[in-house]
């Protein structure tokens, strides 16, 4: 699934317990009637792929939905829902990576120019 927005906030990358966890958070606002504001996990490695992002930027968020459950000491389970992102693109109006540029139109001769041998016998 993919998510596509500008940046709100990219925060600070996180670490949990004695193994090293780490998190990062990244928020998306969501170009809509209706914008929504999206939060996205990312895990591990994947922490250093917002390190070259910025707060404004029009991105495009590879996510997986996650869930899980979990039982509380009590004995009632509970679900818990998880957005984890895998990979972030900067969506912008320039030529993507690796894509030849385009070249520019070339200026056309307008019609009235055209020499009378150019001009073929069809009737439409």
């Amino acid at each position: 699934m993919e998510i596509e927005g500008k940046v709100k906030l990219i925060g600070e990358a996180q670490t949990f317990g004695s193994n090293g966890f780490r998190k990062r958070e990244l928020v998306v606002t969501t170009d809509e009637q209706y914008p929504q504001h999206i939060m996205v996990e990312f895990v591990q490695d994947k922490c250093d792929l917002l390190n070259s992002y910025g707060v404004g930027q029009d991105v495009k968020v590879s996510i997986n939905l996650r869930g899980r459950e979990w039982t509380n000491p009590q004995g009632q389970v509970k679900y818990f829902n998880s957005i984890q992102g895998w990979r972030i693109e900067n969506v912008s109006q320039s030529q993507p990576e690796g894509m030849p540029p385009v070249p520019p139109m070339e200026a056309f001769e307008p019609a009235d120019k055209l020499n009378e041998e150019d001009h073929d016998d069809l009737p439409f």
